[in-house]
């Protein structure tokens, strides 16, 4: 398949410190996160990445960012960390094996944009055909850190609970069209509208 067009880090600016050789891994399987941060339409993808970078390294003794890959409101996507390393959390789960696809919004009190489905199908899709992954085994971090954590949010983990994401991913992969298409509102919410720059 051919690989998404993505932000580089040397593009937005990455100053990543060096990651121990044991946290080296063979990816296995895609977690899907939120933010849990509301994306307000002044935000700036390249900013929110560099300051999440720099948050990490000061604050939390990371050396780089949490995630292998970002994906903003209008769908673009950046690389974060170096895939072939173990990712980073906080919660407790087994990480060796983990390839991280962030998304930035909070779904719990966002709804998840369509620009983000596709680039999430077509990244996840790209991944799968270059390591080997199984798309029915896609999971929310939810699925992976039960009773620790909403991530990826109520809005945007129903479409990994129903197996979309996994019917999509499969689909783009055997070389089809996906239809990929945002749910129906659910009946308590969330109800507004991720921002998007005008």
């Amino acid at each position: 398949m051919v690989r998404p067009v993505m932000v580089e880090p040397a593009e937005w600016g990455s100053t990543p410190l060096p990651i121990a050789d044991g946290r080296r891994h063979t990816p296995r399987v895609i977690t899907i996160h939120h933010a849990g941060v509301l994306w307000k339409t002044a935000d700036d993808a390249t900013k929110k990445i560099k300051a999440l970078q720099s948050w990490g390294q000061r604050d939390k003794g990371w050396p780089d960012v949490p995630y292998h890959f970002l994906i903003a409101p209008d769908g673009k996507i950046f690389v974060g960390r170096d895939i072939n390393f173990e990712p980073e959390t906080n919660t407790k789960y087994s990480l060796a094996g983990t390839v991280n696809v962030h998304l930035w919004g909070h779904f719990d009190e966002q709804r998840v944009s369509i620009e983000q489905l596709r680039s999430t199908v077509a990244l996840c899709a790209w991944l799968c055909d270059a390591y080997g992954l199984n798309p029915e085994e896609i999971r929310g971090h939810v699925d992976a850190a039960p009773g620790q954590t909403t991530c990826p949010g109520t809005d945007l983990q129903r479409y990994v609970s129903a197996r979309l994401l996994s019917q999509w991913v499969a689909q783009a992969r055997s070389g089809k069209s996906p239809e990929t298409a945002e749910l129906p509102q659910l009946p308590k919410g969330p109800t507004t509208r991720i921002a998007q720059k005008p």
